[in-house]
């Protein structure tokens, strides 16, 4: 296992190369903590990069939809952009219609994280978040350290500690399509192991209800192709005419898998494991026209994103997520990556 430094940009980005003896190799930087890129091997020998991103990593720095950057303090909306705290109301940016978004304008995303450990396939970022950032309370020390293993999988380790109660809830936004050439994903075939989503109102944000996915187009519980149930829109719109919906998991341990997706040609599979209750799944419906790497379209790459409620700040039925100061906060996901046998 080896860990390398690559290189620094001119605007200071750092980019570090985790890999193994297998021939995956995973590329990680440290603006937004973001996966640049993961070259997966494939049955013909080649590898092939499965992540959405940018020739030089301070592409990052231009307008992205939060390209495989950690997510915090609290990913996902927060309803209005407003949560009641203790008895104090705190009134958040407001960066996604009337609600707030990912952690607001200037999110963990957006920040230059500091590398603290870098050595035998892992790397470890910390940031310190200063009390009043996005008008969230409390100093939050935060932390996610990448492990590349030899079985091909990347995990993500999570840690914070705040001196003062504060709302957390963190993630990882990667786009992935696992043919590499990031056409189209509505191939890939899916499996979820979900038995019911929150149900959103249409402006994505979740009331407390839940919706059992049997008999709905939502069943991903045996793998079926991401456009198997949806109506194709020509032409497309953006933001209609996907998933973009999270899935309440079944009580699973951190070693038992909780989704899997399956490339349509290059037979690349992923599967996710998580300590997280839910995951949002996501299938690019608002990518237009993107120029990174490539040009990225409608639904040319899906997300996983495991976390926890959304808007659980704002529904007492959700379980809490409030860090109490002094206590720890700890999250872990892990994706592996194989082949279709």
């Amino acid at each position: 296992m080896q860990t390398k430094h690559i290189l620094t940009t001119p605007t200071g980005i750092d980019l570090y190369e985790l890999s193994n003896d297998s021939g995956m190799r995973v590329e990680v930087i440290n603006y937004g903590a973001r996966l640049n890129a993961i070259w997966v091997p494939t049955a013909s020998g080649q590898t092939i990069n499965v992540l959405a991103g940018f020739d030089s990593p301070d592409g990052f720095r231009g307008d992205n939809p939060y390209f495989n950057a950690v997510i915090g303090r609290v990913a996902n909306r927060i309803e209005r952009a407003s949560f009641t705290l203790d008895g104090i109301t705190y009134r958040l940016a407001v960066n996604d219609g009337k609600h707030h978004l990912h952690g607001g304008i200037e999110g963990f995303d957006r920040k230059l994280w500091r590398v603290v450990e870098a050595a035998d396939g892992a790397i470890e970022m910390c940031y310190l978040s200063p009390d009043g950032e996005e008008n969230y309370p409390g100093n939050l020390s935060v932390s996610v350290r990448y492990r590349l293993a030899e079985d091909n999988s990347i995990s993500l380790e999570y840690r914070a500690t705040t001196d003062r109660d504060t709302p957390v809830n963190l993630t990882n936004h990667a786009y992935f399509n696992l043919d590499g050439d990031f056409v189209s994903v509505r191939g890939h075939r899916v499996c979820i192991a979900g038995d019911s989503v929150l149900l959103s109102d249409e402006e994505l944000i979740p009331h407390g209800e839940v919706l059992p996915v049997a008999g709905t187009i939502y069943d991903f519980r045996t793998p079926k192709a991401i456009g198997a149930d949806l109506v194709p829109l020509d032409p497309p719109v953006v933001g209609k005419g996907g998933y973009d919906i999270s899935y309440v998991l079944r009580a699973h341990s951190i070693d038992e898998p909780v989704a899997t997706a399956e490339a349509e040609k290059s037979g690349v599979v992923m599967t996710v494991y998580t300590d997280r209750p839910t995951l949002q799944f996501y299938t690019g419906n608002f990518l237009e026209g993107l120029i990174g790497r490539r040009v990225y379209g409608y639904q040319s790459a899906f997300c996983m994103e495991t976390q926890d409620y959304s808007n659980a700040v704002n529904v007492p039925e959700f379980p809490s997520i409030v860090l109490k100061a002094g206590d720890t906060y700890s999250a872990k996901t892990r994706y592996q990556f194989g082949l279709k046998r």
